[in-house]
């Protein structure tokens, strides 16, 4: 989705600049968010939720969607669809804004200058750690609104609210320490293999 928004916002010289960037990062990450996150983090943390349970319901993987399904209908697989949005199109915008820069910083004015694989991990790890201090409350709103407990908040706005009132700003930071060592060796090891395999079909068939 990325690579489809950008190819419609480069300039003459093939250059994507930052602002741009931003803007496709942000509409890869609605759609990642509606047609695959939303559905599975929901499953994810409700069935993290239910095996913590005194009694947990779900026996297994399969099991646990039929209720799900059975009981709320595929609307409860979209829990937190908003939360999950906002998250996701942040936490895009943010890792290719960052990207976007970077690599326009270290091409300077040669846009086809080649990335070295080992450059490449190091500004996607930068590009991680940006989005984790950027989207962690959005990430804590998300969980909050697809656990079990999803009941408790009338709509995303009340569940922030909420989070605010009882536990204070800290809790919007809750897990950041390990999210970020996960984050930034996860969106580099992204960035490598894509930019890899982009090379290796480009020998192929031109691609940018």
């Amino acid at each position: 989705m990325f690579e489809f928004l950008s190819n419609h916002m480069r300039d003459a010289q093939g250059r994507l600049d930052s602002t741009r960037g931003l803007l496709c990062g942000l509409g890869a990450g609605v759609a990642e968010a509606v047609v695959v996150v939303c559905p599975m983090e929901t499953i994810k943390v409700k069935f993290i939720h239910d095996q913590t349970s005194a009694n947990p319901k779900y026996r297994g993987f399969f099991h646990g969607v039929r209720e799900i399904v059975r009981e709320q209908g595929l609307k409860g697989t979209y829990q937190g669809l908003t939360a999950t949005v906002l998250k996701q199109g942040s936490n895009q915008a943010i890792r290719f804004f960052v990207m976007t820069s970077l690599r326009n910083w270290y091409r300077g004015d040669n846009p086809n200058k080649p990335m070295n694989p080992l450059i490449t991990g190091v500004f996607g790890a930068i590009a991680g750690a940006a989005s984790v201090f950027g989207n962690t409350p959005l990430d804590v709103i998300k969980t909050r609104m697809q656990g079990l407990e999803a009941h408790k908040y009338r709509n995303t706005w009340d569940c922030g609210l909420q989070i605010l009132r009882k536990e204070g700003l800290k809790a919007f930071y809750k897990g950041t320490v390990p999210r970020l060592g996960r984050v930034c060796l996860d969106v580099a090891i992204v960035f490598i293999i894509y930019d890899e395999v982009v090379k290796l079909l480009n020998k192929v068939w031109k691609t940018d």
